[in-house]
């Protein structure tokens, strides 16, 4: 009887403890608490509250520290015991400012920016509510450290340290976004993200090869979407949120629902938006050129010009796009995660404003059409997460992905008949095992190998719009099967609390096979095979002399290996230029020094500054070519001449950032960010020009107040002036998207703009946003953009939760 009492206890506990819950409260207000982390000393275990401020501790049973952050309050440490005697209740106070936070961009794991000698910018899910960005696109900018470029509306080409494009990558959940027809050229990629579905958002600066690979030199934007979250109770976890949009300048019309359901072991969530926008209106004060005084219109048969009723309204800019995320969630035990994700998204065709700009020699515009068709993302990810330490690692991410592009691109001549359509689709498979070890009290190991292949597939077709004729037309890429197969190292050794070293190692094999048809145009081969390798690296140190001081530098080399857009496609770079295949292609390398010092000022005031200097080399750039020994061919029907991508030039970038928090008890707060960069190219001739992407100074302040109710801010943004001897030369042939000088010669003018936001709680479940962005309505156009700003824009949001 004695021995049935004991193991009727011993189940009797043992099912109490299996789940052992923490409800965490704002200190000051109550407020149940979100996305609080509780962290181990060892890193092995990682949870965070649920959205009803509730999470499960049972794992940390018998762990003597427990890191308990949440961004905006103090850090806390616990052991098991003191939770248990607070009744496993936390209050967290409210911090001032923070010299730390967890952050996931570095090594795909979750660490403490403390331990990351890099710099890194995170964009919270509070900072997105507040600013209210229409696209993931607009959100980069929200951390005032990343500059964006705009061709039309539904774009957004970030430009990071003097690179962009196919230079920077993008990471969902650590997926790799980039595809092999990424290219030079401004990409619209990232507005396929739907930032409702968006828990955090990371910017890291600088090459980072050896963790993410080919096209990391710039730096990588890594976005997590929500994650499902399990019942801390017997009933099932329900929560979600509605929210609706409208914005002025051009008349948006969002909508957005997401529903978590949680049980102990499974958790869904599901999240749906759908945007509306119409034709973007700019301001009414600035450079006449930027106006819009006509359009095209296709009227019985035939391509008229149409007095714009309103200069200032950009036609044609209207758009609408969808979005859909499905994500599942199994843990069949404490030590076993399970993540699958759908994500869906497709945009209606919208036009390329930036051509419809485009005029010939008679002053009159060169196109009848050019816009972009549906662009299509999809993604099927299955994530498996193992925390149960073994002698090769204490944990394992695998990560497994398949990604579906689709792109097009409808161009006609103004009264022209002929219509070129050219479509490209991109299959994209993606394996990455990640293993995390620590060897030791002081050393921590990440290591992890990756497989990517991408299938390309390029079609066109040429279509007589008045005999409504059909047939197969030059393809813009070959058929194309690109695949990367990279192994990596990256060690962390803590010699005390206040030095950190990390060096990093990676090999990375990439093979390109493209097939060229030569129906259309003669290349004197018909098929290109790449196969190189890159080897990089990166060395780092962390130093903390004290509490708030901190003092970082990164020596690293990055790589970006010739996709199939570099090797193989064949486009109108610019009026009288058409770009050939080059078979010859070599990887390019960047070489980059950096140093970061942040400084925290009483409990009052944080300075953080940084300095970089890049050197690109070997970089493929756009050049004077011959095809069969001409240096001219007839492209589209005109006489156009050849060029190609060339390792040819060599580059450099360097620059500062700089930025100020002050943050006072009363809950006023000022943030500050500026930026500058300069970048230098060479040219075919052996001659010097400006980065093409090289953004000019540029920042943004924000005066502010918060508290449990209000969030109020009043921010001004600005960039430099572009003049025209500091122009880059490739864009000194764009003079339809510039204002033009006293010489009458293209340049960027200087610009600024003041913005309004403010977010109320008018109860736990209801919130209403109002914003006015460019309160005095300027007219502007950000450096390399074809779309003019929005002028004066009124902002109204209202989010419901449940």
């Amino acid at each position: 009887m004695y021995n049935s009492f004991k193991i009727f206890f011993f189940f009797f506990f043992s099912i109490v403890s299996f789940s052992q819950d923490v409800t965490v409260r704002d200190k000051e207000t109550g407020d149940l608490l979100e996305a609080v982390v509780f962290l181990s000393d060892d890193k092995k275990i990682y949870v965070s509250t649920n959205a009803k401020g509730k999470v499960d501790i049972s794992d940390f049973r018998g762990v003597n520290k427990i890191f308990v952050q949440s961004f905006g309050y103090e850090t806390q440490i616990f052991s098991f015991n003191d939770l248990e005697l607070a009744s496993f209740q936390v209050l967290l106070k409210p911090s001032l400012l923070s010299m730390d936070e967890i952050i996931v961009a570095a090594n795909r794991w979750k660490q403490h920016t403390r331990d990351i000698p890099v710099k890194i910018a995170s964009i919270s899910k509070k900072d997105i509510q507040l600013q209210n960005p229409q696209t993931a696109a607009d959100l980069l900018t929200v951390s005032g450290k990343v500059f964006l470029q705009k061709s039309q509306q539904g774009g957004g080409s970030p430009m990071i340290r003097g690179f962009a494009t196919n230079r920077l990558l993008y990471a969902i959940d650590g997926v790799r976004m980039n595809t092999a027809i990424f290219r030079g050229g401004n990409i619209q990629n990232v507005i396929s993200l739907d930032p409702f579905a968006l828990e955090k958002s990371e910017v890291l600066f600088g090459p980072s090869s050896v963790i993410y690979g080919s096209d990391a030199i710039g730096g990588v934007m890594s976005f997590q979407t929500l994650t499902p979250q399990f019942t801390t109770e017997e009933k099932p976890f329900v929560m979600g949120s509605a929210f609706t949009r409208y914005s002025s300048a051009n008349n948006e019309k969002t909508g957005h629902f997401d529903v978590n359901v949680g049980w102990k072991k499974w958790a869904s969530v599901t999240s749906i938006s759908s945007n509306d926008f119409g034709d973007l209106k700019m301001g009414s004060h600035g450079p006449d050129e930027y106006l819009r005084p006509f359009y095209v219109q296709r009227q019985n048969g035939v391509d008229v010009v149409v007095t714009n009723d309103d200069p200032l309204v950009q036609k044609p800019t209207a758009y609408s796009q969808i979005n859909l995320m499905q994500k599942v969630r199994f843990a069949p035990n404490e030590r076993l995660d399970f993540q699958y994700a759908f994500h869906f998204s497709e945009t209606s065709s919208y036009s390329r404003y930036d051509r419809h700009i485009r005029y010939n020699n008679a002053g009159l515009p060169r196109y009848g059409e050019f816009d972009y068709g549906p662009q299509k993302w999809i993604m099927n990810n299955l994530t498996i997460s193992n925390t149960q330490a073994t002698k090769v690692y204490d944990e394992l991410s695998i990560r497994m992905a398949h990604q579906f592009f689709e792109e097009s691109r409808i161009s006609r001549n103004m009264n022209n008949p002929n219509r070129a359509t050219r479509i490209e689709k991109v299959n994209a498979i993606s394996v990455n095992a990640d293993f995390t070890k620590k060897t030791s009290g002081n050393n921590a190991v990440f290591y992890g190998v990756e497989f990517v292949t991408n299938d390309v597939n390029s079609e066109g077709i040429d279509e007589n719009i008045v005999t409504g004729t059909s047939q197969a037309g030059p393809a813009r890429y070959p058929q194309s099967k690109w695949n990367s197969y990279g192994i990596y190292i990256n060690d962390q050794y803590k010699f005390s609390e206040k030095m950190l070293l990390q060096a990093g190692l990676r090999y990375n094999q990439f093979v390109l096979d493209a097939d060229f048809d030569t129906t259309f145009y003669l290349f004197p081969f018909t098929e290109a095979k790449i196969n190189d390798g890159a080897l990089t690296g990166s060395f780092g140190l962390v130093y903390r002399p004290t509490a708030k001081w901190v003092i970082s530098s990164n020596v690293a080399t990055a790589f970006r290996s010739p996709n199939v857009d570099d090797l193989g496609k064949v486009f109108d770079s610019e009026p009288g230029s058409v770009v050939v295949p080059n078979p010859d292609l070599k990887a390019e390398y960047a070489y980059n020094v950096d140093l970061n010092l942040a400084k925290l000022f009483g409990k009052n005031v944080k300075v953080d500054l940084s300095g970089y200097y890049t050197l690109l080399d070997n970089a493929m750039v756009r050049r004077d070519f011959t095809l069969n020994g001409a240096t001219e061919i007839i492209y589209d029907g005109e006489l156009s001449n050849v060029q190609a991508i060339q390792n040819a030039a060599n580059a450099k970038v360097y620059g500062i950032q700089a930025g100020i928090e002050v943050k006072s008890a009363t809950g006023f707060y000022f943030h500050g960010d500026l930026n500058f960069q300069r970048g230098e190219e060479e040219l075919d001739n052996g001659a010097k020009s400006p980065s093409r992407h090289a953004a000019p100074f540029f920042g943004i302040g924000r005066f502010g107040y918060s508290n449990s109710k209000l969030d109020l801010q009043l921010n001004a943004q600005f960039s430099d002036e572009v003049s025209y001897d500091d122009l880059a030369e490739e864009e000194r042939g764009k003079p339809e998207i510039y204002a033009i000088d006293a010489n009458g010669n293209p340049y960027s003018p200087s610009w600024y703009t003041l913005n309004l936001k403010s977010m109320y709680k008018l109860t736990d479940n209801f919130t209403v946003t109002v914003g006015l962005e460019n309160i005095t309505d300027q007219r502007y156009r950000p450096y390399s953009s074809g779309i003019v700003a929005p002028g004066k824009n009124f902002i109204l949001a209202l989010r419901a939760k449940f």
